[in-house]
């Protein structure tokens, strides 16, 4: 089952607000992570769109620099509709929100958080922050064993540094992420498995990505002349 470590539960969790770039004072609260952020180039970068129908839209920049193999899996996911009717079945406010389980489509929640893609992907673990609004990848406890869950930091673990492969970070919408935390959540597993919003689903209509440039203006290493955007 694609789960994050249990152990991480009780580590004191604090606020760090993510934007689109890293700033200053970015660089400065996280030292360790001064590489990573610098690793991530401050041009246009392709955007995947969360449509959480009522709660709203959840838009993050995808962040090929620092995971160009997930990013790559994860935009050929979206783009084949494969996000499109799931939902995020285990949110832990104060911690994360984790979806992208296409066994969550069928009606028996009891398979929930064990099902992923036809393949999976190679880690590319990195040094960037597991910060408030930082999108990573979920496996299975094991090497390379991430392919289509993903969870939303809600609060900063920087205990995930390293270990999950971060591949966004969230620039709109961390308002519908706080909505979904304060869920109704079925936390001790009455009505199937643990952490998963009930009565009410935190359901994604769908995942579309929005290019950073249109084709023509790509160029070699993902630049546009004169930095155009669309």
């Amino acid at each position: 089952m694609c789960r994050i470590h249990a152990l991480l539960l009780g580590l004191a969790l604090a606020c760090c607000a993510c934007g689109r770039e890293s700033s200053p004072q970015q660089r400065e609260a996280f030292p360790t992570a001064s590489a990573a952020f610098e690793a991530v180039e401050e041009r246009p970068h392709d955007e995947a769109v969360i449509d959480m129908g009522e709660l709203g839209t959840i838009r993050f920049e995808l962040l090929p620099e620092i995971a160009p193999e997930t990013v790559a899996n994860f935009i050929e996911l979206a783009e084949k509709g494969f996000y499109d009717g799931t939902y995020f079945h285990r949110v832990i406010p104060g911690f994360m929100i984790q979806g992208g389980d296409a066994a969550t489509k069928n009606a028996d929640p009891r398979d929930d958080g064990d099902g992923g893609p036809p393949r999976t992907v190679e880690d590319e673990f990195s040094d960037y922050p597991h910060i408030r609004g930082t999108v990573s990848m979920a496996n299975k406890g094991f090497p390379h064993s991430g392919g289509s869950q993903f969870f939303i930091v809600h609060q900063e673990t920087r205990a995930l540094d390293g270990l999950y492969t971060a591949f966004g970070r969230v620039i709109r919408g961390m308002e519908v992420v706080d909505a979904i935390t304060e869920l109704e959540i079925d936390a001790y597993g009455r009505y199937g498995p643990r952490d998963r919003p009930y009565p009410k689903d935190a359901t994604v209509v769908s995942i579309s990505i929005e290019p950073a440039y249109a084709p023509d203006e790509r160029v070699a290493g993902g630049a546009a002349p004169g930095g155009a955007r669309r």
